[in-house]
């Protein structure tokens, strides 16, 4: 209505640098979107992992299936890992 405010002009396409995998680190390739920000990936290793997206990319950067993604592989939990 006319008490709506207009929205945050913001650069919509902003360009990010490709980040390459370091030690402990693992690419996937996400293959289900599970809900409550964790998802199904099939690491390049072989080994299906659950991976949880961390807060920063929430909201920004949006994940799909067959995405590929890099993920952060944890000492603990073979099974787990994070997006990184």
């Amino acid at each position: 209505g006319r008490n709506r405010r207009k929205g945050k002009k913001e650069n919509e396409y902003e360009k990010r640098d490709l980040v390459f995998k370091e030690d402990g680190q693992e690419y996937a390739q996400v293959t289900k979107m599970l809900g409550n920000a964790r998802l199904e990936a099939m690491c390049f290793d072989g080994v299906t992992r659950i991976c949880h997206i961390r807060g920063s990319l929430r909201k920004k950067v949006w994940i799909n299936t067959s995405d590929i993604i890099l993920i952060g592989l944890r000492d603990y939990q073979d099974n787990k890992a994070d997006v990184i």
